[in-house]
């Protein structure tokens, strides 16, 4: 899909996306590509109730404003029916490819992180608080690429929320390990690609300590 922000890139759909990150070294949560409601409900068993199913396709960067987000499935029979639902909404713009089947992951905390271009700069890394609070702290960072392992662990230092990666409501804190080893990957990929315009992985979830990339999009040049 041509970003609307810049005719010359285009947005790899979620799929490929996380396959290229994936393939550079950046921990991805476990998914399955589908093409019917059976196949979906053999990945969701194999996965474990409950799970999230999501319309996948060329063209379709932003799933929830559509409705193309099903959460919480908990049985064959609603991973079934919300699979047939979003097959059938797909339009045909957004050269859908199938659904993806992931496991359903629970967290209180989220962040953001990705790769950009800045104009006088050149490229960085970017890390941020996420979720429903990202916008009222407005809590970022950001890193020129090439980043080294302290650059990483400075970037995590820096965020002004530091309670974000200590135990909170129950959960253990932060793999800072884990990170650093994300915003590693993701210099290393966009230090590599030449192709590559930006990454944003969001969210990331905060899972019984370990960060897990649930979405991710990467713009490429046309």
């Amino acid at each position: 899909m041509n970003s609307p922000a810049n005719p010359d890139t285009r947005t790899l759909s979620e799929f490929e996306s996380k396959q290229r990150l994936a393939q550079g070294g950046v921990p991805m949560g476990s998914e399955k590509l589908v093409d019917n409601s059976t196949e979906a409900v053999i990945a969701a068993e194999e996965f474990g109730f409950p799970v999230v199913a999501k319309l996948c396709g060329d063209a379709i960067a932003h799933k929830t404003e559509r409705g193309l987000v099903r959460l919480n499935l908990r049985d064959a029979a609603s991973v079934a029916e919300a699979t047939d639902a979003l097959l059938a909404s797909a339009q045909p713009e957004d050269g859908a490819r199938g659904v993806l089947i992931a496991p359903m992951v629970g967290g209180t905390r989220e962040l953001i992180a990705g790769t950009l271009v800045d104009p006088t700069f050149g490229k960085c890394v970017m890390l941020g608080i996420g979720g429903i609070f990202a916008e009222a702290l407005a809590d970022v960072t950001f890193r020129l690429i090439p980043l080294s392992r302290q650059d990483a662990e400075d970037m995590i230092a820096n965020l002004e929320h530091q309670s974000w990666f200590r135990e909170f409501r129950g959960e253990p804190e932060v793999n800072r390990d884990e990170l650093v080893a994300i915003l590693l990957g993701l210099s290393r990929i966009a230090q590599n690609s030449e192709e590559i315009v930006s990454i944003d992985i969001n969210p990331l979830i905060i899972s019984e300590g370990s960060p897990i990339a649930v979405d991710a999009l990467v713009e490429v040049k046309s």
